[in-house]
C-alpha cells in the first residue's frame, strides 16, 4: 500500500462543508487502489484570525512542509479584507513551496447546461495554466503622501526568464500530452516591457516542444473567443493575473464555478503541492448545508493524480460525470434542492 499524509485546511465559510464531503470520496476510492491516506486537520482561517491576529501560526510552513498534499477547503470571510486572508495564508503556502503552476481543468459534463447555447458536453475540455507565483501578483511597490490630493501607488509587477520559462514549458509539456495545441495570452500591444518578455520566451521555448501547435492571443480578445468558441481551445498559458482572470471566467462558461477544481503544483515534488475548489468561502450560503462540493471533490481527484494514482483519481472524475449525467441530484447552483451530503451521497453510489 502507498501511504500518503495529507494536510486538511477547512479554511471559511461552505470550506468547513466541502471538505469533509471530499475526504469521503478520498475514503470511499483509496483503499480499493491500495492507497493509504493519513490526515491532519488545522484551523487556519479568518476566525482565527480575529481571535489570535494570523491566519496560521508563525510555524505554520514549516508544519505543513511535512505532507505530501494539501487539500484546502476556501479562504475569506466578511470582517476581514481579503488582501489580509490572501496574504495570511495562500500567497505564502503557494511562494514558500514554490507551486507555480495553477491548473484549472476546463470542462463541460453532460447534465450541466453552459450558458452559451453552443458550448456542448464532450467539446468543452481545455485547461487553464497559470503562472502561480510571480507576476502581476508581486509585493514591490507602495503608497506615497497618504490623503493628500497627490497620493500615488505603485505596484511593481516581475517577470523572470525562471519563473516564466518554467510555467510555459510545463504548459507545452501538459499540450503534448493532450491534443497538442497550446494558446499563450498576452498584452505586448500595450505593456510593452513585460508581455513582450513573455511573448520572447514562449516562442523559445516552443522549439523544444516542435510536436505541439501554438499561437497567441491578446488577453482582451481571448476573452471574447473564450465565449464565443470555447472548444477551440486546448491548454492555454497565461501569466498570474491573465491566469487568474480568464480561469474563473472559463469555470463561468462550464456552467458552474461550483465545480472548478484547482491544483497549486510544485511539479518536481521538492515540496506540497495544494489543492482547493475554485467557489470561494461562498458566505452568502455557509452554514445551510447547500453547497455544491464537486469542486473540492475534483480538486481531491487532481491530488490523487498528482501523487502518482492516476487511475483512482479517474474514478472519481468518471463518478463526478455520471452522477450528473444519469441523475437529476443538483444542488441549488446547478438548479436543484439536493444539500451538500445529499449531493455527495447521490455520487458515493456510483462508486
Amino acid at each position: 500500500m502507498k501511504n500518503h499524509r495529507i494536510a486538511l485546511v477547512p479554511g471559511d465559510g461552505i470550506g468547513t462543508e466541502v471538505l469533509p464531503a471530499a475526504r469521503r470520496v478520498l475514503d470511499r476510492v483509496a483503499p480499493r487502489h491500495g492507497i493509504g491516506l493519513a490526515y491532519d486537520s488545522f484551523d487556519w482561517s479568518c476566525e482565527r484570525y480575529l481571535a489570535e491576529g494570523a491566519m496560521m501560526p508563525a510555524d505554520g510552513l514549516d508544519t505543513l512542509r511535512a505532507y505530501d498534499a494539501i487539500l484546502l477547503g476556501a479562504v475569506g470571510y466578511p470582517g476581514v479584507p481579503d488582501h489580509v486572508s490572501l496574504w495570511g495564508l495562500l500567497i505564502p503556502i503557494r511562494r514558500t513551496f514554490q507551486q507555480y503552476v495553477n491548473l484549472r481543468p476546463i470542462r463541460v459534463f453532460d447534465g450541466v447546461p453552459s450558458p452559451l447555447r453552443d458550448a456542448a458536453a464532450g467539446a468543452v475540455d481545455f485547461a487553464i495554466v497559470r503562472e502561480n507565483v510571480e507576476g502581476e501578483y508581486s509585493e514591490i511597490g507602495g503608497r506615497l503622501n497618504r490623503g493628500l490630493p497627490e497620493e500615488m501607488a505603485v505596484q511593481e509587477a516581475v517577470f523572470t526568464r525562471k519563473g516564466v520559462d518554467r510555467v510555459v514549458d510545463y504548459a507545452f509539456g501538459l499540450a503534448a500530452s493532450r491534443r497538442g495545441v497550446l494558446t499563450s495570452a498576452t498584452k505586448s500591444n500595450g505593456i510593452v516591457h513585460t508581455m513582450p518578455f513573455w511573448d520572447e520566451r514562449v516562442a523559445e521555448l516552443a522549439a523544444r516542444h516542435p510536436g505541439v501547435r501554438w499561437d497567441q492571443e491578446h488577453i482582451d480578445a481571448l476573452a471574447a473567443k473564450l465565449v464565443l468558441a470555447p472548444d477551440r481551445f486546448d491548454v492555454v498559458v497565461a501569466s498570474n493575473l491573465f491566469g487568474d482572470i480568464l480561469s474563473d471566467l472559463a469555470a463561468a462558461l462550464a456552467g458552474s464555478i461550483g465545480i472548478a477544481p484547482a491544483a497549486n503544483l510544485n511539479p518536481e515534488g521538492a515540496f506540497p503541492s495544494m489543492f482547493e475548489p475554485v467557489h470561494g468561502s461562498a458566505p452568502d450560503i455557509a452554514g445551510r448545508g447547500i453547497a455544491n462540493p464537486l469542486g473540492a471533490i475534483w480538486s481531491a481527484a487532481m491530488m490523487l493524480e498528482h501523487l502518482g494514482h492516476a487511475e483512482a483519481a479517474d474514478r472519481i472524475t468518471g463518478a463526478i460525470a455520471a452522477v450528473l449525467a444519469e441523475t437529476r441530484v443538483r444542488t441549488p447552483d446547478l438548479g436543484g434542492t439536493a444539500t451538500t451530503d445529499e449531493f455527495t451521497e447521490a455520487l458515493l453510489a456510483f462508486l
